[in-house]
């Protein structure tokens, strides 16, 4: 009977120590992060075009590409990124500015803020690493994997003009 609660408690202390250290450990930093997102004019009015770009940098040792983006205005994800992909090549060690679609400061379903405050989120929900070579003259991109730690996402908030731009 002794050794049969011995044997417990060492298996229950076992188990104790190894919940604990799952529970330290985090998970590791993703490889490719949002570093800006930029919204030109940064102050915008009503009825105005927006030029949306991201900069994403890659801390990984391949280069990164096939990025799927979601897009939100002022919580309202904008449609348009649903189904595409964006084939920028994203060097290891480097950010990279990419351009995205543009947008109306307000659209049907989404008006101008009476706040004065818009919000723009960016999410990039999943990217693959590639391995890039020549290969008799011409540029081949062959997927490896995707990337871990996605999503990972990024906000600017914008303060906003009552007239137009």
């Amino acid at each position: 009977m002794r050794r049969t609660s011995a044997l417990l408690i060492l298996i229950l202390l076992l188990l104790a120590t190894v919940t604990v250290r799952a529970q330290d450990s985090k998970p590791p930093a993703p490889a490719l992060t949002l570093e800006a997102v930029k919204v030109d004019p940064a102050t915008p009015g009503p009825d105005t075009l927006c030029r949306l770009s991201v900069t994403v940098r890659n801390a990984g040792a391949k280069t990164a590409s096939a990025l799927a983006f979601r897009v939100k205005v002022d919580g309202k994800e904008l449609p348009v990124y649903r189904n595409e992909l964006f084939f920028r090549p994203v060097a290891p060690g480097a950010a990279t500015e990419i351009r995205l679609h543009n947008f109306w400061s307000n659209e049907t379903g989404r008006p101008f803020p009476a706040s004065g405050k818009m919000t723009v989120e960016v999410t990039l929900v999943e990217a693959r690493w590639m391995d890039v070579k020549t290969e008799n003259g011409a540029e081949v991109w062959t997927p490896t994997g995707s990337v871990e730690g996605l999503p990972v996402s990024k906000s600017v908030t914008l303060t906003l003009k009552k007239t137009r731009s």
